[in-house]
């Protein structure tokens, strides 16, 4: 019986092997359709400024805040950031960000209804407390914050005071995001991110006490020296402390797009099937323990707001990952910031000092952007329910968007090999996605998606 147990465990391995073998290519990781490599020049400041004085107002919008700012630089970090110690710089960065308002108002012509406001980084809470109070007063002047139902921010719990936590208090933080990634010290020295347990929970307890309702803890797999048991090791701490939601981010090492990631040890990095078994063990860990899978790796328990959106079919994606979030228009403010409307996306200069010079001109700060067709509009549709619901009736979506077959025709040869290998189920035009083949939903998008993608421009997919 022993060595049947033993013979059925290394048949599934190399099934699962094989499945990485097969598709663990470079695909987009789908936090918008056209993806960012899409994005260029010929979508600028003239451009979005039309797109704000058409933006439809019968909705309240999403404010997205990017504060480029850390204590120190995070090896494995992909975001846009930077380490500051001098106060000056961080204070003539909110009064940028409010002139950026300023700008994007004197389009839009009018009073503009915000639904939610997302602080994100880098490390907002390298904003002195002052000075995020500062901030919130200077929206709540400019924008109706009257139907704004988050406040959101992205947290170093290392970096997190009582002072700033009561600030936040003051302006009415409702959900946190709390960087963790993993408790071993040892890989928290190979990617340069020294922390501890009760760092977290002094955050998770003291933002509570402020009247946050929604904790969420940001975990990776795949970093450097990691194993299943340190994962499962941090999983059984963070537990505790019973977070709303847990983000699981696979470590992307794309060191020609990021080049602080050289300071990593590539040989110290986990192979594609011990990251894969990294993300399947902490899976089945959460579910044990409580916590409703979303998405491809997000979890929540079952009576958080996110749990509820999934389970309805109304869970959305975009530049922050999974979100409740429906707004169509989102204003992104600051270096490197996203926006969205109807009619496509913008980016933000991404150098800070650009994004600085520009605002101070009394520009736009748009660097690029890529305007939305009837057709990106249809087949992001289907990459968004396919990543948020991991099934997709294309018809019922055609029809909606009024798309004739010709969109998708060229996707039904390539899905064929997932179907074969059990990783999807077709019919009559319903795409789902089985148990199975989730890990891999990334490739399953990226055969809906005509546009050529160079291999090197994205992460793998496990």
């Amino acid at each position: 019986l022993r060595k049947r147990k033993m013979s059925l465990f290394d048949a599934e391995r190399l099934a699962t092997r094989d499945l990485i073998d097969r598709y663990d290519a470079h695909a987009p990781r789908y936090t918008s359709y056209p993806t960012a490599v899409q994005f260029t020049p010929a979508v600028g400041a003239e451009t979005w400024g039309e797109w704000l004085a058409t933006a439809p107002r019968d909705q309240a919008v999403s404010l997205y805040l990017h504060i480029p700012f850390c204590k120190r630089l995070c090896w494995y970090c992909g975001c846009n950031t930077r380490a500051v110690n001098r106060t000056g710089v961080i204070v003539s960065y909110v009064d940028l960000l409010l002139r950026e308002a300023d700008l994007v108002l004197a389009r839009m012509k009018g009073p503009v209804r915000v639904g939610s406001i997302h602080l994100g980084g880098g490390t907002p809470n390298m904003l002195p407390p002052a000075e995020l109070e500062r901030l919130y007063a200077g929206l709540a002047a400019r924008f109706d914050l009257g139907d704004c139902f988050e406040v959101a921010a992205e947290l170093d719990p290392e970096v997190l005071t009582p002072e700033w936590m009561e600030a936040a208090g003051r302006i009415g933080l409702s959900r946190a995001s709390l960087g963790v990634q993993d408790l071993s010290p040892r890989v928290q020295a190979a990617v340069n991110r020294p922390e501890t347990f009760d760092s977290i929970q002094a955050a998770v307890e003291g933002l509570r006490t402020q009247g946050v309702t929604s904790v969420n803890l940001d975990l990776m797999y795949g970093l450097p020296l990691q194993t299943v048991e340190n994962l499962i090791n941090t999983l059984g701490r963070v537990t505790t402390l019973s977070p709303e939601r847990i983000a699981l981010f696979g470590y992307a090492h794309v060191p020609w797009m990021k080049p602080h990631q050289k300071l990593i040890d590539a040989a110290a990095l986990p192979d594609a099937e011990a990251r894969f078994a990294q993300s399947q063990a902490a899976s089945r860990y959460l579910a044990a323990k409580g916590w409703q899978a979303i998405g491809l790796d997000h979890f929540a328990l079952p009576h958080d707001s996110m749990a509820a959106a999934a389970r309805s079919g109304r869970l959305h994606r975009n530049f922050q990952g999974y979100t409740t979030d429906a707004a169509s228009v989102l204003i992104g403010l600051g270096a490197s910031s996203i926006s969205r409307t109807p009619m496509g996306f913008v980016q933000n200069h991404a150098q800070e000092r650009d994004w600085r010079a520009a605002v101070g001109a009394g520009d736009l700060p748009v660097a690029r952007g890529v305007a939305l067709n009837p057709r990106d509009a249809f087949i992001g549709a289907i990459i968004e329910r396919l990543m948020c619901d991991f099934q997709v009736d294309v018809p019922a979506l055609a029809h909606a968007h009024g798309r004739g077959p010709a969109d998708t025709d060229p996707a039904w040869p390539r899905l064929a090999r997932f179907q074969d290998d059990g990783l999807i189920t077709v019919e009559a035009g319903r795409v789902s996605v089985s148990p199975r083949g989730r890990p891999f939903v990334r490739a399953v998008c990226a055969a809906f998606d005509p546009h050529t993608v160079g291999e090197g421009r994205h992460a793998r997919v496990v």
